[in-house]
């Protein structure tokens, strides 16, 4: 399963290393990251990452395969 989490401004290269499974992009003073996500685990794990950087997740949503 492929997800993409949204997450509140640009993210710098050092807070982008903690997410090495997905890729980001910047758009228009937010972050999107993307990637395959594995199970409920996993996704719980990139937002307990995204929580202890202090980041605001704005959307989160499971994309087609």
């Amino acid at each position: 399963m492929r997800y993409q989490f949204t997450i509140d401004g640009e993210l710098s290269e050092r807070a982008l290393a903690a997410f090495p499974e997905l890729t980001g992009d910047h758009t228009h003073g937010t972050t999107v990251l993307s990637g395959p996500v594995t199970d409920p685990t996993g996704i719980r794990g990139v937002l307990a990452r995204i929580d202890n950087l202090g980041l605001t997740v704005i959307e989160m949503r499971r994309l087609p395969d």
